[in-house]
């Protein structure tokens, strides 16, 4: 049986694919488009998707979508006639619209499901997570008009016991003081999360008075200082009042003021979530969590609060947020209808095209710019990029079927020396133009990891924060805190990655690289060849490597830059942080 899983129509829209029970492809549509958070109709994912398993559209037995589009036009309606909305700025409100365009964009006329979205959320932790049985827990911004939900899993499927209704909600706590500070919502959290470790806390107790929570995982929002309503900035006047502090100015000068109440943030949400898991715990007493949604990115939170318990075994997927609900979607609706389920964990996020370097040598061979290939020549290309590596080169690494989900994890990466105390700041500023304070990651062969991290798990997906251990010396990768977000490696799972951390360890010491993804600052990750070429030429890296082949920056004509910088300014981002680009 083949199911089709689908988001779309609200940010990051995504296509996966589930062959008798199994997620065997999953892409995000802001690949193809290079608009970033594509909302649209996921049709590149779609063809790209079914493509890459074998599979036409004609082969597809049910389409299922990550969301109830009727419970949610009801939401809608209330935001609409709660707040000071723009008419010109709502979208035409309409239950039968995504149902309608998927059907007619997709050309797809068999059975169409829809999955309330929290559900999707569970079941895309739950079916990857290789679990009998567990209790799940999902918490994000907002669903239909669930926030956060209390459940469990097992055989029979999953079950949402217990909900937190929208407009009280941690993910729109976090994402309020997410725009106060100048950033993004639902895009720049995790900014938020890399600032809080330069900050105090001293503004924890003025935010915790936002919040009460009860004994029956509940919690309320002061509605008069986070704004559940559309019209203006999503956090009110009354909220600056109540901190006593100016909003910073998207793109403006970062201060302690702002380092402080990011931290104070981050604190607030580790104490939400250590009282909601309690609770989850105490009605649902498994050992095991399956736990999805957008605030489950937050890999800070993830590692103190599976520390302390009460769960011994974590699974967050590799994409837990919406676009990570076409999987959950795709894998529910398969359940439903045959009974039967793939108890397997997913070990391998790597689940979207693998487009190949046709497209490359041909451009290469065209403009007669020189490459060297390595094809049947592995042990050499990995040594020849070891040689480069520890001379200090920062490199484009393009390999195989790309990751699905925001992290890079070997298949679309920029890779370079974790040793060098000056690497980090030169990617910043030169290569990845984006802000100082934020850090890189490192990847790491797994069987190593807790020798040079205080590490107790794997953690395949990077969705796990861990100290260097003492007297490991990793400047490039480690925090102002001394952690780092830890990437493991295994040689079963990417054997290439795997090989080039290890060519890399004997040659220094550590199987440790600085792994970043394969993008600039406002755009998606690289997809195919010429997308991981034009990144390579605008970003200034020093080498590439698409398959086994590899270029040289030298070697690149001087006037590509100047050519393919104009053609990617189309797509130059904006900050969206107020309540349209939150709620609708």
């Amino acid at each position: 049986m083949i199911v089709v899983g689908v988001s779309a129509f609200y940010h990051d829209s995504a296509c996966a694919v589930v062959v008798d029970g199994r997620l065997v492809a999953a892409a995000q549509e802001e690949r193809f488009t290079r608009r970033r958070h594509d909302r649209d109709v996921p049709l590149y994912a779609y063809r790209s998707c079914l493509a890459e398993v074998g599979l036409s559209p004609a082969d597809v037995d049910v389409l299922a979508y990550y969301e109830n589009p009727r419970r949610k036009l009801g939401r809608q309606l209330w935001l609409a006639l709660s707040g000071d909305a723009d008419p010109r700025r709502m979208p035409r409100l309409d239950a039968t619209q995504p149902e309608r365009e998927l059907r007619e964009r997709l050309g797809f006329d068999g059975p169409f499901r829809t999955v309330e979205h929290h559900e999707a959320h569970a079941a895309n932790a739950f079916y990857l997570s290789g679990f009998e049985e567990a209790a799940l827990f999902t918490a994000d911004a907002v669903g239909e008009w669930t926030t956060t939900s209390y459940g469990a899993g097992d055989g029979d499927g999953v079950r949402i016991t217990t909900q937190v209704q929208f407009p009280h909600s941690l993910g729109l706590l976090y994402s309020t003081i997410t725009a106060f500070l100048g950033f993004s919502v639902n895009s720049d959290e995790y900014k938020v999360m890399g600032l809080a470790a330069y900050g105090r806390p001293r503004y924890h107790d003025r935010l915790a008075a936002l919040v009460e929570t009860g004994p029956d995982g509940q919690l309320r929002l002061d509605p008069t200082l986070v704004r559940p309503r559309l019209g203006g900035p999503l956090y009110p006047d009354a909220l600056v009042a109540h901190l006593g502090v100016a909003p910073r100015p998207p793109g403006g000068e970062i201060d302690d003021t702002h380092r402080d109440l990011a931290s104070s943030v981050q604190l607030l949400l580790e104490d939400l979530l250590g009282q909601a898991l309690g609770h989850l715990h105490r009605t649902h007493p498994s050992d095991n969590l399956c736990y999805a949604g957008g605030v489950a990115l937050n890999c800070v939170a993830n590692s103190r609060l599976r520390r302390r318990g009460p769960f011994r075994h974590w699974f967050v997927p590799p994409a837990p947020g919406d676009a990570g609900s076409a999987a959950g979607a795709a894998l529910l609706a398969h359940h439903r209808a045959t009974g039967g389920r793939v108890v397997a964990r997913l070990a391998d996020a790597r689940l979207g095209p693998c487009p190949g370097r046709g497209a490359l040598t041909a451009v290469l061979a065209e403009a007669a710019v020189p490459y060297e290939d390595y094809l049947g020549r592995e042990t050499e290309l990995i040594d020849r990029v070891t040689d480069l590596l520890v001379g200090g080169a920062v490199v484009g690494w393009h390999q195989g079927r790309m990751e699905f989900g925001p992290r890079a994890l070997g298949g679309r990466s920029i890779l370079a020396d974790p040793r060098d105390p000056d690497m980090r700041d030169r990617i910043n500023r030169r290569v990845k133009k984006r802000e100082e304070f934020r850090p890189f990651a490192p990847a790491v062969v797994a069987e190593r990891a807790s020798d040079l991290f205080d590490l107790d798990v794997d953690s395949p997906f990077m969705l796990e924060t861990a100290a260097v251990r003492p007297g490991v010396t990793l400047p490039a990768v480690s925090h102002v805190d001394g952690s780092a977000r830890v990437q493991t490696v295994a040689r079963d799972v990417a054997p290439r990655f795997h090989a080039l951390l290890t060519s890399f360890g004997r040659r220094t010491g550590v199987p440790v690289l600085l792994n970043t993804s394969f993008n600039v600052a406002g755009e998606p990750l690289v997809n195919d060849s010429l997308d991981a070429l034009s990144c390579f030429v605008r970003a200034g890296l020093d080498a590439l490597v698409v398959d086994d082949v590899l270029i040289l920056r030298e070697a690149v004509p001087p006037t590509w830059r100047d050519h393919l910088s104009r053609a990617a300014d189309r797509y130059a981002p904006r900050v969206h942080n107020d309540s349209y680009s939150f709620f609708v």
